[in-house]
């Protein structure tokens, strides 16, 4: 692997399910070495698909995948080993203590770092000698996350690390991840349906909807470039048609105010209202969230 080659690296991605109905056809994107890349998108958009194909446990229909400049159908065992994953449902054994479980994976991994685990169990306030079986959900996700961290990989991989994590765990899951991977320069590539802790997170994103690719850039780009204005409509309008108009995306109006989302800038959205004989002395820019950007990419249903 060459010092610019990206860790992750899918080109020409197409993927259908069995009745024939595409994920998504043409999917490429690449994640470079030290980013934390989120892979968001609504239900049944591809985000799990995409993680089973880039750990080898469904072939591509067409297209290729690398990580580290290998493909991930020919990928060689000591390549693998650089690679940690968590899937929903977090940990297994937990009939094990939190010493026994350390002491169990520990044997699998040469580069194991027992000092990323016990740091952790240390913030969690858990005896080593406590079982696994005993504590509750979002103690056990940070177990799991311990038990990631301690691989000492080179790239982390983790699907929908958030599910079932009250908002405790999932701040000190997030605030804990971003610090390790900051500071050791590891890349991670994750999915989660809770996006508003994404942004706190990620240095980058990948918006999928179905069948294709919405954006793919870093968070602060999106939160500079896309945009989201209001305006008062008059009593009784309905939403008005920007259909020939590619800058807007996604029209709606909640009570009597309309929304417009856009990459454009404000001088074309106002003169695309004005054609359209609206005032545009309420049009107002709204300060957005990377989950409002989110829906505003997505729409709201």
């Amino acid at each position: 692997m060459s010092i610019n080659q990206p860790v992750i690296s899918v080109k020409g991605l197409t993927q259908r399910y069995g009745n024939g109905r595409i994920i998504y056809s043409d999917l490429s994107f690449d994640v470079p070495k030290g980013r934390i890349l989120g892979l968001l998108g609504k239900n049944g958009t591809g985000k799990t698909t995409t993680i089973n194909i880039l750990m080898g446990y469904l072939k591509p229909q067409s297209g290729s995948c690398e990580i580290f400049g290998e493909s991930v159908t020919q990928m060689r065992p000591e390549t693998r080993a650089r690679i940690a994953l968590l899937i929903e449902g977090h940990i297994q054994y937990s009939f094990m203590t939190i010493e026994q479980i350390e002491r169990f994976y520990s044997r699998f991994y040469p580069k194991w770092n027992r000092d990323a685990y016990y740091q952790l169990m240390e913030k969690l306030h858990v005896s080593p000698r406590q079982h696994i079986s005993t504590m509750s959900c979002g103690q056990r996700s940070q177990v799991a996350l311990g038990l990631i961290l301690a691989q000492n990989a080179d790239l982390l991989v983790l699907d929908d690390f958030s599910l079932g994590l009250d908002p405790g765990y999932r701040r000190l899951f997030v605030e804990y991840l971003h610090d390790y991977a900051s500071a050791e320069d590891k890349t991670v590539f994750m999915t989660s349906h809770i996006i508003q802790d994404l942004e706190r997170l990620i240095d980058d994103c990948i918006i999928l909807d179905y069948g294709h690719i919405l954006t793919h850039r870093s968070v602060d780009s999106l939160l500079h470039d896309f945009k989201c204005f209001t305006l008062r409509l008059p009593e009784g309008a309905a939403c008005p048609d920007f259909s020939d108009c590619s800058a807007i995306i996604n029209p709606s109006v909640v009570g009597r105010t309309l929304e417009l989302y856009t990459f454009g800038t404000p001088e074309r959205i106002t003169s695309a209202i004005a054609a359209r004989g609206l005032p545009i002395d309420s049009l107002t820019r709204k300060q957005m969230s990377l989950e409002d950007a989110f829906i505003g990419l997505t729409g709201k249903y």
